[in-house]
């Protein structure tokens, strides 16, 4: 059973890494991969390095990044899993943003998920599939940095103060690596 770790400055992850058996990983990610919409959006004209999806309640709006987006209800495949996440997590969630690294050259770089629609100390969940690809956290101001080689049906919670003072990132990599999808999770607080 993972257990809450606490980090620096009222941060709190859970870490499992077998959170999905590896038929349903292995089901999952063909399904993922084969039946989304998958789109490679723009940021201010430059193509971002990974391919999205989002899904979120009906009417749900969200933006980041200069990118707006607006909830048509959950796919029941993807509702199922979020009810696993809620009660792994003791968490609820009504958005998923879904990534699509096709290699090592696909990557998000640091940031935080701490916009103000996310409310005060945000959960953010990360389910991932394929490929195994290392997650980097680094405090804001000591630079402390801890790794985790996220793998297929593994699941990182990230809770408590870590949005305000941990960015996190998945580094490009020159490593041989394949496919790899990440389902995150999040609660946007409506007015």
């Amino acid at each position: 059973m993972a257990e809450w770790i606490e980090i620096r400055d009222g941060g709190q992850l859970l870490y499992d890494p077998d959170f999905c058996s590896k038929e349903k990983a292995d089901a999952l990610f063909a399904w993922l991969r084969n039946e989304l919409p998958w789109k490679q959006e723009k940021v201010r004209g430059t193509p971002l390095p990974r391919l999205n999806a989002w899904f979120a309640d009906d009417g749900l709006r969200y933006s980041y990044s200069g990118l707006s987006h607006t909830g048509t209800g959950w796919l029941p495949e993807l509702e199922e899993i979020k009810k696993e996440v809620e009660a792994a997590s003791g968490a609820t969630f009504n958005s998923l943003l879904l990534n699509f690294y096709r290699d090592g050259k696909d990557s998000i770089g640091f940031h935080t998920d701490a916009e103000p629609e996310l409310g005060e100390n945000p959960v953010v969940v990360t389910v991932s599939f394929g490929s195994v690809r290392e997650f980097v956290l680094k405090h804001k101001k000591s630079k402390e940095t801890l790794k985790y080689r996220l793998g297929h049906g593994s699941l990182l919670v990230m809770g408590g103060t870590s949005q305000h003072h941990w960015l996190h990132a998945l580094p490009k990599t020159e490593e041989e690596v394949g496919e790899r999808i990440s389902l995150t999770f999040r609660r946007i607080v409506t007015a």
